[in-house]
């Protein structure tokens, strides 16, 4: 069944059509083959399970992510989240409504299948709460995203008509709320997904990638008991663990590993991507829109455990030298190299160079994270984009206990410690606890996430549930330090001068073209 969660069924493609071009007031599918595909196909609550899969995320939406995050800067081009970065976009953004349409067409995915899956003849009672419980699970992940980033969002639990989309109102964001943690509740009490699945179905979403969404949910709630609770559950009963590499995690070897809960399953050659094309250098024959910010770089602490402001070891002109290893796992400059499949090769500076030529890195860095050095041609690759990892668990328990002021030494081993080690941190500075407490420690904590989780989508949701966006987000983002007189800030190159008004973009707008179909759709403060 793995390879059936990774591929469309000719049927499926038919019936459902592309994703990305379904939007809330989609038609219902209640034309006679849907009819059929639901009374008479023994498989069609698989078929229909299997497509919802295909919606929780895209790897263009995961390395997007923080490019609107002080982690990471996209080139000005259609369709991409330039504008949101920057803070000029407005309501009718085209990647606002890309984010909008594709939730709601994964929810009205996901309320198919609960609608009509009664219908499907033969189904085993046990199975069809499996589905019900993954399904549910995905379009709470939906509901998740949507209401993260618009507040108040039309909620439905129905298939609904075109007549009906038009006339439903924004549901309040603690309505919404609720009904997810309902459904995760109901999902997790009632068992209905196991603890794991056999080669065949591995990919599919357990009990645990259940407690996982829960948790990120609490997390962004800032309902660290809970947090606690469920983190605490998983990592005692979970039997997950650290991967042994870092960099090894994001390998298409090493998919599915043990560290992995949740992941977007593709597969080479039938379900592929092609977002490597939007981060790798002119010399590996992509155009790199999407690179590292300085402000990254100089996050990552020294092999002492000190920041760069604090050990006597960093050099402004030899960055990468004595820094976390996870710095050159997830980043390169120019002299860096990639691994490819014969051995490693360098990157080439009359190509790569810093603005040597269009397609070329604009800040002096490149992402290194998800390179699939067994890309197919053109670069399509198969690679997964992992959406929970274990090492995310373990932060967020540390981020709980820190928040309830119950963190110490024990805490520490059990999280950050095992982090750095697995990392490659060797020296007692940045492998013991040095007893940081109050904003000190939960500062510690923040920045380890940062790093640890670079280049995976989540820095965007943590500054905004941090609040903090209005500080890291204004004024000017910088690229690497350069020769260059002018266009710099104590040498660091100028790449974009940020807004960030703490009094609309914490919220981002509701599309006007949805607006203009459904007059009872409310708008923004500021917008």
């Amino acid at each position: 069944m793995k390879t059936i969660i990774k591929t469309f069924t000719l049927s499926l493609a038919i019936l459902f059509g592309a994703v990305s071009c379904i939007s809330l007031d989609t038609p219902p599918y209640d034309r006679e083959t849907d009819l059929t595909f639901w009374d008479e196909d023994p498989d069609a609550a698989l078929d229909a399970v299997n497509t919802c899969y295909n919606t929780i995320i895209s790897m263009e939406e995961l390395m997007y992510g923080d490019s609107y995050s002080d982690n990471a800067y996209i080139g000005l081009q259609a369709g991409n989240p330039n504008s949101i970065g920057n803070g000029s976009y407005s309501t009718s953004d085209d990647y606002v409504e890309a984010v909008w349409d594709s939730r709601y067409s994964g929810i009205r995915y996901c309320n198919e299948l609960l609608t009509n899956i009664d219908r499907v003849p033969g189904l085993d009672p046990a199975l069809k709460n499996r589905y019900i419980g993954e399904v549910k699970v995905i379009r709470a992940f939906h509901y998740y995203e949507l209401y993260t980033r618009f507040g108040d969002v039309p909620y439905t639990e129905e298939a609904i008509s075109i007549s009906e989309s038009q006339k439903i109102a924004r549901t309040p964001r603690a309505t919404v709320l609720a009904n997810v943690l309902r459904d995760l509740d109901e999902v997790i009490d009632n068992d209905y997904l196991p603890a794991s699945y056999d080669e065949a179905d591995k990919g599919r979403i357990t009990k645990w990638a259940a407690m996982a969404v829960k948790a990120r949910v609490c997390l962004f709630e800032g309902d660290w008991e809970e947090v606690k609770t469920l983190t605490s559950k998983i990592m005692d009963e979970g039997g997950f663990d650290l991967f042994e590499s870092y960099s090894g995690l994001f390998e298409i070897a090493n998919e599915g590993n043990c560290e992995v809960i949740l992941d977007r399953q593709y597969m080479p050659v039938s379900h592929e991507h092609r977002s490597q094309y939007n981060i790798l250098p002119p010399s590996f024959g992509g155009y790199a829109l999407l690179v590292p910010l300085q402000e990254l770089v100089d996050s990552y602490i020294m092999l002492d455990g000190k920041t760069i402001e604090e050990s006597g070891d960093y050099d402004e002109d030899d960055p990468f030298a004595n820094r976390d290893p996870r710095l050159a796992a997830t980043i390169t400059d120019i002299h860096g190299s990639y691994k490819t499949a014969t051995g490693t090769q360098a990157l080439v500076e009359a190509s790569d160079a810093i603005d040597v030529q269009s397609g070329a890195t604009v800040t002096g860095y490149y992402f290194k994270k998800y390179w699939d050095y067994t890309f197919r041609a053109e670069l399509y690759s198969g690679l997964n984009p992992i959406v929970i990892r274990y090492a995310d668990i373990l932060l967020m328990n540390a981020e709980a206990l820190a928040e309830l002021d119950e963190f110490d030494g024990a805490a520490w081993n059990a999280t950050i410690q095992r982090i750095r080690r697995r990392a490659g941190f060797t020296d007692p500075g940045a492998l013991n606890y040095q007893g940081e407490t109050g904003d000190e420690l939960i500062e510690l904590i923040r920045n380890e996430r940062r790093c640890e989780l670079a280049f995976e989508g989540l820095r965007f949701k943590d500054i905004i549930r941090w609040r903090i966006a209005e500080d890291v987000m204004n004024g000017w983002c910088h690229g690497m330090k350069t020769d260059a007189a002018i266009g710099t800030d104590n040498g660091y190159k100028q790449i974009e001068n940020r807004t960030f008004d703490p009094a609309k973009h914490y919220l981002w707008p509701i599309p006007q073209a949805d607006r203009d179909l459904n007059i009872y759709l409310s708008q923004n403060p500021g917008w």
